[in-house]
């Protein structure tokens, strides 16, 4: 068995990323920067007003001001101001020639064309001014390549000027079922038969991830047809879900060998998720999940969703850690990584239990997996603890 930390990484490694593609910056939520966006423009061209007021100088001699134009945002002032003048100005909107400042209208007082301002009220040089670049400034970088396209991130490489973004194509995915007792959702299941859970589970967990699914069937123990329909698979990525142990009837390493694949590992320090194994057909990885749905979820949070991350660009592709306090106790580990189904309250983590992998309502109920190292003493109720919020 090799560690958790080294699978993640033979991973990754084994993935690399997918083909660049220029892609119109209205489908590239939630996708990853796959070059540094640089402003094409500087943000604001030139001087605006941060408020609705009137734009003066501010060396300007005291005394009333005659409002000679106004400003508004797409519709600025032509002409420049002089000794004694002011302009109307809006939000957003140019300041005019000869002005630096903007004197707010709630400290205005107005008769016709004539403005009087509070002879105690300072007037500072840009004071509720937006200065030209105190956004940004052409050349500048604005979104880091590897950075996650939020719709912030979006709308900056917008108003820098970009109608496209270079991101990673989309990746391809393949789910494989495998098992004699699987039925399809629904269907009545005998005593000595299972519905068919994990490739609904999985394409719902990378539902928020830049890829297309292609849930493959339910394919029963059979050598040639599983090796046939993991050779048909047209796919960036390569599911299988069960057959990955080691008894008679666990078909996917053989499988996968029998199509030509090379296995990286195979069996990971861990649990749930021991038998986990990955490898490589052509520029294909396949990955080979447990069949129990609480170990193939954790399989997947920790090793499908990152592939998929890292392929794509991601410059933190793994999930990430954060730390609680512990309510109740939990006994020392093994020679594996722990991952104990738990519930959050505020800074509390609290174990769900049962902790058995084929035992899903503890998974339903829990939005955290507490991660303890292998050789772990034992946890006492408030210690601090590292955990994964499952999102």
């Amino acid at each position: 068995m090799i560690s958790l930390d080294e699978a993640q990484a033979r991973l990754l490694a084994l993935g690399g990323f997918l083909p660049v593609e220029s892609v119109d910056v209205r489908d590239t939520v939630g996708r990853w920067a796959a070059a540094d966006i640089v402003a094409k423009r500087t943000q604001p061209t030139r001087d605006l007003s941060a408020m609705d007021g009137y734009a003066v100088a501010n060396s300007d001699v005291p005394g009333p001001r005659q409002v000679i134009g106004e400003s508004a945002a797409g519709n600025p002032f032509r002409g420049s101001i002089r000794s004694g003048q002011a302009v109307r100005i809006f939000t957003g909107a140019a300041l005019p020639a000869g002005t630096n400042c903007i004197i707010i209208q709630e400290d205005i007082i107005r008769s016709e064309d004539i403005i009087s301002i509070n002879p105690s009220l300072a007037i500072r040089e840009h004071q509720h001014v937006r200065a030209a670049g105190s956004d940004f400034q052409v050349g500048q970088i604005i979104v880091s390549s590897g950075s996650y396209l939020t719709p912030a991130r979006i709308a900056l490489a917008i108003m820098g000027g970009h109608g496209t973004i270079l991101v990673r194509r989309r990746a391809r995915v393949a789910i494989i079922s495998t098992g004699d007792e699987l039925v399809l959702p629904g269907v009545d299941a005998g005593n000595d038969q299972l519905p068919s859970s994990n490739a609904i589970m999985l394409a719902a967990m990378l539902s928020d991830l830049p890829c297309d699914v292609h849930d493959m069937g339910i394919i029963p123990d059979d050598l040639g047809q599983l090796t046939a329909t993991i050779t048909a698979a047209d796919a960036d990525i390569i599911v299988t879900s069960g057959g990955a142990s080691v008894g008679d009837h666990d078909l996917v390493r053989p499988a996968l060998l029998a199509a030509g694949a090379n296995i990286d590992f195979w069996k990971i320090a861990m649990r749930p998720g021991k038998p986990l194994m990955a490898g490589k057909l052509g520029k294909c990885v396949c990955l080979g999940l447990p069949g129990n749905p609480v170990s193939a979820y954790v399989t997947a949070l920790l090793f499908l969703k990152p592939l998929i991350r890292s392929m794509s660009g991601a410059d933190e592709p793994l999930p990430s850690r954060k730390t609680g306090i512990l309510r109740g106790a939990l006994p020392a580990t093994g020679p594996r990584t722990d991952h104990v189904r738990a519930t959050i309250s505020g800074t509390f983590v609290e174990p769900t239990g049962p902790n058995d992998s084929a035992a899903l309502v503890g998974l339903a109920n829990a939005d955290a997996l507490i991660v303890r190292p292998a050789n772990s003493p034992v946890s006492q109720d408030g210690d601090q603890i590292d955990y994964i919020e499952l999102t």
